[in-house]
């Protein structure tokens, strides 16, 4: 029987040290064990996650949590949706990426393809890499996150926030998370399937679940820049 990774225990106690552990041992899981996680669990996660900050408080995010066999009727649905249809995104993608973005990207992908096995330049394995995105990774539970469309791009933003913390709190429970943008390409047959107002714009999905450590997508660590690539200080 595979283990589940054990809640994150820091080295220190003190609040800085714990968070730096959580932080470093989040990731981008991209292969799931089967298992459940318990509902109080999942609870817990989203009592932490709605401490996020957001603009004046507006708290826009709404979260959709399906679980076993809601997972799989979304996952099995999405899939055949998306490997027929078109993106429609609610909010459009990048323009583009360039400069050190891209740098990142294409090592961030170089990475995957590597721990996977696919050669650069193999466009189709590539894609089908890709469409794993639309089977959730195997994950047996997704959340959606929504956003007010009033609220346009600030409450994207804190909505990325909101992200950003469920994904920390999770893995401080032990439980792996990825958050996929990919879902938000399909936005129109994702509030169709979950019965969503119009109202509400798809800002991304989040797959979690428990980690299988044996599974190559999740043997790599990307790396994160420097303090001075990323910060400028304005003394005087």
């Amino acid at each position: 029987m595979n283990e589940v990774s054990p809640p994150v225990s820091a080295a220190s106690t003190a609040p800085d040290d714990v968070l730096d552990t959580v932080l470093a041992q989040r990731y981008s899981c991209r292969g799931f064990l089967p298992q459940q996680v318990a509902r109080p669990t999942i609870e817990r996660i989203l009592e932490l996650a709605q401490r996020t900050a957001s603009w004046c408080n507006a708290q826009p995010w709404q979260v959709t949590v399906a679980s076993g066999a809601a997972t799989d009727r979304f996952r099995d649905a999405l899939y055949r949706h998306a490997t027929s249809n078109p993106a429609d995104a609610d909010i459009p993608f990048p323009r583009e990426y360039r400069g050190v973005y891209l740098a990142r990207r294409r090592e961030c992908g170089f990475q995957l393809y590597d721990s996977v096995g696919i050669k650069r330049g193999d466009r189709e394995a590539s894609g089908r890499q890709g469409l794993e995105n639309f089977r959730l990774f195997g994950a047996p539970h997704v959340a959606i996150v929504t956003s007010d469309e009033a609220l346009g791009v600030y409450g994207a933003v804190d909505c990325g926030a909101y992200v950003s913390t469920f994904c920390l709190a999770a893995r401080s429970v032990g439980v792996a998370t990825i958050a996929q943008a990919a879902i938000a390409s399909q936005s129109k047959f994702v509030r169709r399937h979950f019965g969503l107002g119009d109202d509400r714009l798809v800002v991304c999905a989040i797959s979690f679940g428990y980690e299988d450590a044996a599974h190559p997508a999740n043997g790599f660590r990307t790396r994160r820049a420097a303090v001075a690539e990323t910060a400028t200080w304005v003394d005087a």
